[in-house]
């Protein structure tokens, strides 16, 4: 497979300009290059141009349809196993390495944000991190387990928080330590003829598959979820003092529940969402560092002419 996406690979023509060139180059945004490129590169793809126009709306009316089904089936009649050792073999086998890649990376960024909050709570809040390295380590009901975390954070900070009258407020100095790139490369996903599939394309068609294999609940929760974007990001804002950074996360509003019928695309705002918020984080510890190093620099300076 070529090292360099198309957009990156033909010669720039003025008359003919490329819209993934303008918004890999665009910087208005934090996302590191290698992110963006392979965010582009699955996003440009043909799999999305020509596949996830028809899949959209064939996952869509299986959602519905698998609803009314689970009229009839039993209200605790699940296979998460099952669900998950499904969604391992298909991404494997079809999806591409860098939509495997974002995968994988999500659940890391995830982990190291909730416990970024948690170390800068005035009270102490207990994380269950996830880090998966390989597609395999999904078989462990990451998925369901990644959802049940989300939710079990919000309710164990906040009544903590509560029962001692306290609120996420600044942070003179933030604790940045957990936040580094997730040691999973982009070699070594799998990069055969037949992993075609992006990431979009991907999410649409695994969300009622998602939804035929746990239970009504686990679904509606699954898909609720995604209003957490805003949530978590209020809390980073507000430990950073810095309300500006939720410009970029936008997944609807936390207390407004949207109908599962778009879950799958609101899953990749989501996954966005994460790396955005995790970017910003990281330009602000370098920043902090950087302050740091220049103070200390300055300290050092004073006391020689002294």
């Amino acid at each position: 497979m070529k090292q360099l996406p198309d957009f990156l690979d033909t010669e720039y023509d003025p008359r003919d300009p490329s819209p993934w060139l303008s918004l890999y180059l665009d910087q208005s945004t934090p996302l590191p290059d290698p992110v963006k490129r392979a965010w582009l590169r699955d996003s440009s793809s043909r799999s999305r141009q020509f596949v996830l126009p028809f899949l959209r709306p064939l996952a869509r009316t299986l959602i519905i349809l698998i609803q009314v089904l689970k009229v009839v089936l039993p209200r605790r009649w699940a296979a998460s196993r099952l669900l998950h050792w499904l969604l391992a073999f298909g991404l494997k086998r079809f999806v591409t390495p860098e939509a495997n890649w974002l995968i994988l990376r999500h659940f890391h960024l995830g982990a190291q944000i909730l416990e970024f909050i948690a170390r800068n709570s005035p009270q102490p809040v207990s994380t269950n991190p996830l880090k998966p390295v390989t597609i395999d380590d999904l078989k462990d009901e990451l998925f369901l387990k990644h959802d049940l975390n989300l939710f079990n954070f919000v309710i164990r900070l906040n009544q903590a928080l509560r029962e001692h009258g306290q609120q996420l407020g600044p942070v003179a100095q933030p604790d940045f330590s957990m936040l580094h790139e997730p040691p999973v490369p982009l070699e070594s996903m799998p990069r055969r003829w037949h992993n075609f599939l992006d990431l979009q394309s991907a999410i649409e068609l695994f969300t009622p598959m998602y939804q035929l294999f746990l239970t009504d609940n686990d679904f509606w929760r699954a898909s609720n979820s995604l209003q957490l974007d805003e949530t978590i990001g209020l809390y980073a804002a507000r430990i950073l003092g810095a309300p500006e950074h939720l410009v970029l996360l936008n997944n609807k509003h936390p207390l407004v529940p949207l109908s599962t019928l778009r879950a799958g695309f609101r899953l990749v705002l989501h996954g966005l969402s994460t790396e955005m918020l995790h970017a910003l984080l990281v330009m602000r510890q370098q920043q902090t560092t950087g302050q740091g190093a220049a103070a200390g620099g300055s300290a050092a300076s004073a006391g020689s002419s002294s």
